[in-house]
């Protein structure tokens, strides 16, 4: 006789993306003449786009699981310790080749450019031994496009949690990033490079692969959304910030976890939108990288702020 099937523990499973970033404060995103200048005191923040999600979707009451590599360095016990101090459930398995770094230049608008290295080797996966059992018991699986989580989704084909990746900036054609894009149910990625072909990428990802939505965002312009079924993509615009813009480290991450907390709860795609915009205009209001989330009481004070 078949044993019945358990209930998720996990109501969001985030498979990879955990670092640490350097946030420096300049002038403007350019080089400027000479080689080197001052700039008010650089500080370190656990980050990364995993990171953001997982703690995203913890802020507003989800039951989160994070899974990735960790160096055994001093950043690996910065990421423990914040994570430890949040209540964060996190588990590791230690890389040789230490803990992922970035590189974040944020302008006095709270733009920023970002370097990431790519110290992890090209063929290092998570070992299926260490996910699979979170895999198993989760209903909703998020995967970073870090490359050592890209055998996930294999098993993933025969369970029935959800998947959901964020592509960043890609162009549309970078056959890394089509990986997640063609095998994930939800797709989310920026609108950065491909501006005016947002259109033509976001059909191109549910022509070609299982995703039952897409959303480009595009910053204070707000998203474009493609769900399957509908002629072309519906425009939103950007929810206004209640704070001051001073750092849009880690908008995009929270727009992620602002939709998938909407989303999970069975809200209609408008909905999920407009919980996603809040949470990332609010993150803008704080420096750093991942530095302050909005939980599940300011959620629905700002959504109901929001609502026309």
């Amino acid at each position: 006789m078949a044993t019945a099937p358990t209930a998720p523990v996990h109501d969001v499973l985030v498979v990879g993306g955990a670092g640490v970033d350097t946030v420096v404060r300049v002038d403007a995103l350019e080089v400027p003449p000479g080689d080197s200048v001052s700039v008010p005191p650089a500080h370190d923040y656990v980050g990364h786009t995993g990171n953001g999600v997982a703690l995203g979707c913890h802020a507003l009451g989800l039951a989160v699981k994070f899974v990735d590599f960790l160096g055994d360095d001093v950043q690996g016990r910065m990421v423990l310790e914040r994570y430890a101090g949040l209540g964060l459930d996190f588990e590791h398995v230690v890389s040789p080749h230490g803990t992922p770094r970035g590189i974040n230049l944020v302008d006095p608008g709270g733009r920023r450019f970002s370097f990431y290295d790519g110290r992890h080797p090209a063929d290092l996966r998570l070992p299926r031994e260490f996910y699979l059992p979170h895999l198993e018991r989760a209903a909703h699986v998020h995967l970073s496009i870090v490359n050592h989580n890209r055998d996930v989704y294999e098993d993933l084909e025969g369970l029935e949690a959800t998947s959901s990746t964020d592509l960043h900036d890609w162009d549309g054609e970078n056959p890394h990033h089509l990986h997640y894009a063609l095998r994930s149910d939800l797709v989310f990625m920026s609108a950065a490079t491909v501006r005016d072909r947002v259109g033509e990428v976001l059909r191109g990802i549910l022509d070609r692969g299982r995703a039952r939505l897409a959303v480009a965002t595009d910053g204070a312009e707000g998203c474009h959304v493609l769900v399957r079924g509908e002629e072309g993509p519906r425009h939103f615009p950007a929810v206004r910030p209640e704070r001051p813009v001073v750092d849009t480290n880690g908008a995009g991450d929270a727009f992620v976890s602002g939709f998938l907390y909407a989303h999970l709860g069975g809200a209609p795609v408008e909905e999920c939108v407009l919980a996603g915009s809040v949470a990332g205009a609010f993150t803008c209001g704080s420096a750093g990288t991942h530095s302050d989330f909005v939980d599940r009481d300011g959620m629905e004070r700002l959504v109901a702020a929001a609502r026309p």
